[in-house]
C-alpha cells in the first residue's frame, strides 16, 4: 500500500513539474487591470441581447420592421432626359413606438449644385477632365442635378409639412402615427438624369454616338429611410459611397417610355402583350420554357432596327414586386433580349439579360447563362431565391445591383473579340451585382453603416459561384494571399473592417476583400467547409426579409457550429493586425531510457531522487553533450520498460498499429504578427513523402509570443513549411521555412528564365 501511494504521488508530481515546464511558456504577468488576451471574450463590442436582437444571433419575438408600400406612375423623358413621377406610399408602422415624423432619403440630391459631397473630400488636379466635368469643376455651372419637389400631400391633397437637409427629407405628421397603424401620403417630384459617363454615378444614361441612349434608372424616386430597433432612424446622409438601407414593401409601377424602347425592371411585367411585338412575346413565352440555354427574345435585327428611328408616340409598361426593398428599371431602344429558365425546387424563376449589339457576342455567351449559375450557387448556400426573375443588364463602366435587375459592365472590342480577361471580369461582375439580390436585397443589411455585411460576404459567395461556373475561374478578390500587400501596408490608413463605409481610406479592400478573405478562411480552413455552410445558411434563414446587424451575424455563427470565434471576430473584424507565423528554431532529439539532466533537476527541484521516479523514457537534443551515436539507430520498442508495458497493456493486433518513431523533433512557431491564427505545418521527409497537420489558433491562448511542439517521426525530416498553401494571410513568408530558404530573387529569376 506504501509502494503505491508513493508511486501516486510521484506520478503527481511529474504532472505537477511538466505542467510548470509548459507554464514557463506563457506570457509574464501583465501590469494593471486589463485583460489583453486576444482570446477573450467579445462582450463588451457587442450590444446586449434583448428580445429583438437575441444572444443567439437570431431574431426574438418581439423583432419587428416596417413595412413600405409604393404605387407609381414614371415618366422617361428621352428628348430632355428627364424623370417625371407620381407616387402614393403607404407606411406600414410595426414597431412598438409611436412616430411624430418619417424620414425620406433623396439620394439624387447627391448630385444637387449645392450638394456637399464634393466639399467632403480632398484633392489635387485631375490628370484629365471631360469637357462636362471640367465645366462642373472649374467653370461655375454644375450639374442641375437633384429632386425636384413639387408636391407633398396626404390623401386629400392637402401639403403636408417637410424639411430637406441634403439627400434626407423629414414630413412631419401632423400628429404620431400610432404603433400597428398606417399613413398614406403623395409626393410629385422631377429630375435632371445624368449622364453617367461623364459626370459618373450608379444610375443615368449612356450616350451613343447616333443620339441613342442606354438608360440605367434607379434612386430615382423618394423612398422612406429604415426606423428599426437598433438604429431608429437610419438617416445618415447619401455622400455617393455607401449604399442603401431600406425596408420592404409591394411596388406597382407603371413606366411611360418612348414607343420603340425596350424596359425590363424590379417585378413581374404586367402587359407584355401591349409591350412586345406578336414575335417577341411569343418568344417571351417560350423562353419560360428552356431550361437548358437562353433564348432571344428580342433579337439584335430588332434592336438595330430600332435604334434607326425615334418614337414620338409611348407606351406604358407596368410591374408588379412583392415583398421587395427597392425598384429599378433599364430602358433603350438599342436592347437585345434573352432569357432561360431555372429550376429552383420545382419553381421557375426566369434569368433574362439586356445588352446592346456591342455587348454581343460576349453577352449572348455568357450573361444569361451567369445568372443562372449564380441563382443556383446562392441559393444552395443561404435559401431557395424567392423572386420571379433575375435581370443582367450591360452598362459600360458599371457594377450595381438592385431587386431583380442589376447594371454589369464589359464589352468585347468593336470586330467581336475579346480577351480572357474582359470575359472574366464580365462574369465576375455579373455573378456579384446578381448574388447581391441575396445580400443585401434579402439578408437586408444596413449597407450605410456596415459596408462588408453585403459587399464582403457577397464577395466571398461569388468565389464559390464563379468556380462553380468555370473551374479554372482566376480568382482575384477574396483569398486569403490576395489580402496580404493591404494588410502589411501603412495601418495609419487602414481601418478596421468594422468602420462606417464613407470613413476608411482603402473602401475596395475593406469593404470587400478582407471580409471576404476572412470568410474564405473559416470555411476551408478554421471551420471546414460542412460545418462552416450549416452555419451560415442558418443565418441566412433566420435573417431573411429581415434587418441583421453584425453582431447577429457573428453569434449566429457560433450559435449554430459551437464555436468559438470570438478571437477571430476580434482580431480580423475590429482591429487591423497581420498574421505573421514563423518558424523560429527546430531540434533534433533521440530517446534514452537513462534520467537526462534536465530529469535531475526536475527531481532535486522537487525533492526526490533519481531513484524514486518511474520507469520512464527521455529525450535528448542532438546538440546535447549528453547524445551519443547509438541513439539513432534506437526504437521506443527498444527499451525494456515501454516494450513490457505494450506487452501488457495492448493485443497483438493493437501493437501491430502502434507507431515507433526514431526521431523527435522540437519544432517552436514564433509570432511577430498581430493577429492568432492556426498553425499549418507540413513535414517534407527525405523519402519524398509529405505530412500535413493543422493547430487550432487556441495553441496561442497561453502565448502569444511562441508555442513549441515536439513531432514524433519513423522518418527524417528534410524540411518543414508553415501555410504551404498561403491560407492564413500571412503577411511575412521568409520566416516559413525550415531550412531558411536562403535563395534569392535573382537566383529564383536564374532557375525560370537561364537556361543551362
Amino acid at each position: 500500500m506504501l509502494k503505491k501511494t508513493l508511486s501516486f504521488i510521484v506520478v503527481s508530481l511529474i504532472s505537477t513539474m511538466i505542467f510548470a515546464q509548459n507554464s514557463e511558456q506563457q506570457n509574464p504577468v501583465q501590469k494593471g487591470h486589463y485583460n489583453i488576451s486576444k482570446f477573450r471574450q467579445l462582450k463588451q463590442e457587442l450590444p446586449t441581447p434583448n428580445n429583438q436582437h437575441t444572444a443567439s444571433g437570431a431574431p426574438g419575438f418581439e423583432y419587428t420592421q416596417q413595412k413600405v408600400d409604393y404605387k407609381m406612375n414614371i415618366i422617361l423623358d428621352d428628348d430632355n432626359q428627364k424623370i417625371f413621377g407620381e407616387e402614393t406610399i403607404t407606411y406600414h408602422n410595426n414597431s412598438k413606438d409611436n412616430l411624430e415624423y418619417l424620414w425620406v432619403q433623396l439620394d439624387q440630391n447627391m448630385r444637387a449644385p449645392n450638394s456637399k459631397t464634393p466639399d467632403i473630400n480632398g484633392s489635387g488636379p485631375g490628370v484629365l477632365y471631360s469637357p462636362s466635368k471640367f465645366t462642373k469643376s472649374f467653370m461655375g455651372k454644375p450639374f442641375q442635378g437633384g429632386f425636384n419637389i413639387e408636391s407633398i400631400t396626404n390623401m386629400e391633397n392637402k401639403p403636408l409639412d417637410y424639411m430637406i437637409n441634403q439627400t434626407m427629407m423629414r414630413i412631419d405628421l401632423s400628429e404620431p402615427l400610432a404603433s400597428g397603424a398606417t399613413y398614406n401620403f403623395k409626393i410629385k417630384w422631377w429630375y435632371n438624369i445624368n449622364d453617367y459617363i461623364a459626370l459618373q454615378g450608379r444610375s443615368g444614361y449612356e450616350p451613343f454616338p447616333d443620339g441613342n441612349k442606354i438608360y440605367i434608372i434607379a434612386q430615382f424616386f423618394p423612398r422612406l429611410a429604415v426606423y428599426n430597433n437598433v438604429e431608429g432612424w437610419q438617416n445618415m446622409q447619401f455622400f455617393g459611397r455607401s449604399e442603401f438601407a431600406l425596408e420592404f414593401g409591394d411596388y406597382d409601377v407603371s413606366i411611360t417610355t418612348p414607343k420603340d424602347h425596350i424596359l425590363n425592371g424590379t417585378g413581374v411585367l404586367q402587359n407584355p402583350k401591349e409591350v412586345f411585338t406578336k414575335k417577341q412575346y411569343k418568344r417571351y413565352e417560350e423562353a419560360k420554357k428552356s431550361f437548358d440555354k437562353p433564348l432571344v427574345i428580342v433579337t439584335q435585327d430588332e434592336a438595330i432596327e430600332a435604334e434607326k428611328g425615334h418614337a414620338t408616340k409611348t407606351k406604358t409598361w407596368k410591374f408588379k414586386a412583392k415583398n421587395v426593398r427597392d425598384f429599378a428599371f433599364a430602358s433603350s431602344r438599342k436592347f437585345i433580349w434573352d432569357g432561360m429558365a431555372v429550376d429552383m425546387h420545382g419553381r421557375t424563376v426566369m434569368a433574362y439579360s439586356l445588352y446592346p449589339k456591342e455587348g454581343n457576342p460576349l453577352w449572348g455567351e455568357h450573361s444569361t447563362k451567369v445568372v443562372a449559375n449564380t441563382l443556383k450557387v446562392y441559393s444552395e448556400h443561404t435559401i431557395d431565391y424567392p423572386y420571379p426573375q433575375a435581370t443582367s443588364v450591360n452598362a459600360k463602366r458599371q457594377g450595381m445591383e438592385y431587386p431583380m435587375i442589376c447594371w454589369n459592365y464589359g464589352r468585347p472590342n468593336p470586330d467581336g473579340t475579346y480577351t480572357d480577361r474582359t470575359k472574366y471580369g464580365m462574369i465576375g461582375v455579373v455573378t456579384h451585382e446578381v448574388g447581391h439580390n441575396f445580400f443585401p436585397m434579402i439578408i437586408n443589411s444596413d449597407e450605410r453603416q456596415w459596408t462588408w455585411m453585403d459587399e464582403g460576404i457577397n464577395s466571398f459567395v461569388q468565389i464559390l459561384a464563379e468556380r462553380n461556373y468555370d473551374k479554372d475561374f482566376p480568382i482575384s478578390r477574396g483569398i486569403p494571399k490576395g489580402i496580404t500587400g493591404y494588410m502589411k501596408g501603412d495601418q495609419s490608413r487602414i481601418a478596421p473592417i468594422m468602420s462606417q463605409g464613407d470613413n476608411v481610406f482603402n473602401f475596395g479592400a475593406n469593404g470587400y476583400s478582407k471580409p471576404a478573405a476572412g470568410l474564405y478562411m473559416l470555411r476551408q480552413t478554421i471551420m471546414g467547409p460542412k460545418l462552416f455552410d450549416k452555419a451560415f445558411k442558418t443565418y441566412a434563414k433566420r435573417w431573411a426579409f429581415k434587418h441583421p446587424t453584425p453582431a447577429d451575424f457573428f453569434r449566429t455563427m457560433e450559435d449554430a457550429s459551437a464555436m468559438d470565434l470570438d478571437w477571430f471576430w476580434r482580431g480580423w473584424f475590429y482591429t487591423t493586425g497581420s498574421n505573421d507565423i514563423g518558424i523560429k528554431s527546430v531540434k533534433k532529439y533521440y530517446i534514452t531510457d537513462k534520467p537526462t539532466k534536465r530529469a535531475q533537476n526536475m527531481a532535486k527541484r522537487y525533492g526526490i531522487t533519481v531513484d524514486q521516479l518511474p520507469p520512464s523514457l527521455y529525450l535528448v537534443s542532438e546538440d546535447s553533450d549528453e547524445f551519443t551515436n547509438d541513439m539513432k539507430n534506437k526504437k521506443p520498442t527498444d527499451f525494456p520498460n515501454l516494450k513490457n508495458y505494450i506487452d501488457k497493456n495492448f493485443s497483438a493486433q493493437e501493437q501491430k498499429t502502434l507507431k515507433t518513431p526514431k526521431y523527435f523533433y522540437e519544432l517552436t512557431f514564433e509570432k511577430p504578427g498581430d493577429l492568432v491564427m492556426p498553425i499549418i505545418v507540413e513535414l517534407q521527409y527525405e523519402d519524398g513523402t509529405k505530412e500535413r497537420k493543422q493547430y487550432p489558433a487556441q495553441i496561442w491562448r497561453l502565448n502569444d509570443k511562441e508555442v513549441t511542439k515536439v513531432f514524433p517521426s519513423t522518418k527524417a525530416i528534410k524540411k518543414i513549411v508553415i501555410d504551404p498553401d498561403q491560407e492564413t494571410a500571412d503577411v511575412n513568408l521568409k520566416n516559413n521555412s525550415w531550412p531558411k530558404n536562403t535563395e534569392s530573387k535573382f537566383d529564383k529569376f536564374k532557375k525560370q528564365h537561364i537556361k543551362s
